[in-house]
This record gives C-alpha cells, sequence and structure tokens, in this order.
C-alpha cells in the first residue's frame, strides 16, 4: 500500500513565530504528515533565490521530504504568526512572493500523473499565476485520486469564484466550523445550522465527503451514508499551527491505507491533538502513531 504518491500542492514558507521561524505552508505540512506514514509525499511549490529558500531546501532534505520546488524571482514567502492566549494564531502573509507564482513544469505534470491523492487550498490561488499551475496539476490526477480542498481561509485572499471552481474540482472538502459559517454567506448558504451547510455542500458539489473541524469541540466526518463525531482530546496547547493541515494529511494516509473513515477519522483527531502540543506546524510524529499504519 505504501507505494501510492501523494502531493500538496500551494503555497511553502517560513512562520515566523514569537519562538522563531518554522516552516511551513499547509500543503506542505500536510505532505509531510502522510510521508510520516511511509507514503510518498511530495511538497509542490517555489522559492526565491535567496537564503530563506534555500534554508527551505535544507529543512526539508533534513526532514527527509521529497518536493518538487521552483527557485522564481519572487522572494522566498514568509509569514508573521502571532498567538492568543489559547495558542491559536493570526496571520500576517506578505504578498508577491515565490509562491504566488509556482509554475507548470514537465516534473509536476509527470507527478501529477501518478498522484493517489491531491491536497490544494484557497490561499495560493490568490495570484493567477499558481491559481493556473494548481488547476492544471489537478486536471492531470488519475480520475480515482482523492483531490482534498483544504480550504484554509485567510484574511482577504479568497473569492466566491475561486472557492466554486475549487469545490468542482475536489472531491473531499475540509472546512473548519469559522469557515463554514464565511463559506455560507459566501455561496447562499444563510439561514441553515453548520451541519445543513455542509450536508448542501457534498450534495450539491457530489462530493465523497465533507470533513469538518470544530478545534476544541470536536470534529464530522460527512458522507451521503454516513456520520462520524468525535470529540477532540484536551491537551495542553503549545499552538495550534498546522493542527488542521495534520488533521488531513493523517487522516488521507489512513484512508490510503484501506482504513474505514471512522478509523481515519480516529487517528487524524489524535494525530492533531498530538501536533497541538508542539510547537511549529511540522513536529516529527511518536513512533505510536506510525506502528500502527505500518
Amino acid at each position: 500500500m505504501k507505494n501510492k504518491t501523494i502531493a500538496g500542492i500551494g503555497e511553502i514558507l517560513w512562520d515566523v513565530l514569537p519562538t522563531g521561524k518554522v516552516l511551513g505552508g499547509a500543503p506542505a505540512n500536510f505532505a509531510y504528515i502522510t510521508a510520516q506514514f511511509g507514503f510518498n509525499g511530495y511538497a509542490v511549490s517555489a522559492i526565491g533565490n535567496d537564503l530563506l529558500g534555500k534554508e527551505i531546501l535544507d529543512n526539508l532534505a533534513e526532514k527527509r521530504l521529497d518536493f518538487l520546488i521552483e527557485s522564481v524571482d519572487f522572494p522566498t514567502g514568509t509569514v508573521q504568526v502571532t498567538l492568543n492566549e489559547e495558542g491559536v494564531p493570526q496571520y500576517e502573509i506578505c504578498e508577491n512572493v515565490a509562491w504566488d507564482n509556482i509554475p507548470i513544469t514537465q516534473h509536476s505534470n509527470d507527478l501529477a500523473r501518478i498522484c493517489d491523492a491531491v491536497c490544494f487550498g484557497s490561499l495560493a490561488q490568490r495570484n493567477a499565476v499558481s491559481r493556473r499551475s494548481i488547476y492544471q496539476f489537478l486536471e492531470l490526477v488519475p480520475a480515482g485520486a482523492l483531490k482534498i480542498f483544504d480550504i484554509n481561509l485567510r484574511g482577504h485572499f479568497y473569492s466566491e469564484e475561486i472557492i466554486e471552481n475549487s469545490l468542482k474540482k475536489c472531491n473531499i472538502l475540509k472546512i473548519n466550523d469559522e469557515e463554514v459559517i464565511s463559506i455560507a454567506k459566501l455561496l447562499g448558504y444563510d439561514g441553515l445550522s453548520e451541519q445543513e451547510i455542509c450536508r448542501c455542500l457534498l450534495q450539491e458539489y457530489n462530493l465523497r465527503m465533507v470533513v469538518e473541524t470544530k478545534g476544541a469541540t470536536g470534529s464530522y466526518v460527512l458522507t451521503a451514508n454516513e456520520t462520524s463525531y468525535l470529540e477532540t482530546p484536551k491537551v495542553h496547547v503549545a499552538d495550534t499551527v498546522g493542527a488542521g493541515d495534520s488533521f488531513t494529511g493523517s487522516f488521507v494516509a489512513a484512508l490510503l491505507n484501506g482504513e474505514s473513515i471512522r478509523n481515519a477519522h480516529k487517528l487524524a483527531v489524535e494525530v492533531s491533538a498530538y501536533v497541538c502540543t508542539q510547537h511549529g506546524a511540522m513536529p516529527k510524529l511518536p513512533d505510536a502513531f506510525i506502528e500502527l499504519y505500518k
């Protein structure tokens, strides 16, 4: 099972936290988690011809994460991250950076054609260059692959057109409770409950499933015939940076390993809770998680 290939395409950057800078970017975080479970995980993005870009490549090599990352004539991305008392991050995202300009290459086309799963979000679509590259990658992914839209709304960097196009191109939607409300306003689902909104999205866009995370409250996985709800474990939170990405990555890894939706959901909840106890978005997972899914 572990010869499967999984890609995260979109932003890669440095999260500049109060404790220092750590490697981040939702698609790269996703890919790193899946790689720890033994899959061929790839980060697909772009960096600048600068020291921060070189440090990203060095960091990925140290983490043993495969990548297709092109150097472009824009600075490597950074995000200033501040944390509130609960460890919940607020982001100040630099614009006109390398990951806004991810090029289409023969290597990325070849990778897309062998992917068993690909994860993408809304943030890297803020620029037309990366948006075209993401859409071409999705077009080349095999028909039976999992295409996960981990929506990750950030600031003003999305539009109704981007959201609707992405929903049409994915077969799994990952969304949090705050994003559900934002999307409801954007797409005209006002007045419905969160669960009703998720059901509408599931049906209208013919999705295999909708995954809704609700922070400390719990999470849902919805399909046409199944609803899985699990509470969030109580842990001492260092920060929640990357928690959602680790949820998505471990959930997809378990599904590709042949697990049921319920078992995949359980793993995702446990892994994301662990990530909340660590600083930064790309911690090494304990062997106990990995041993279960070898």
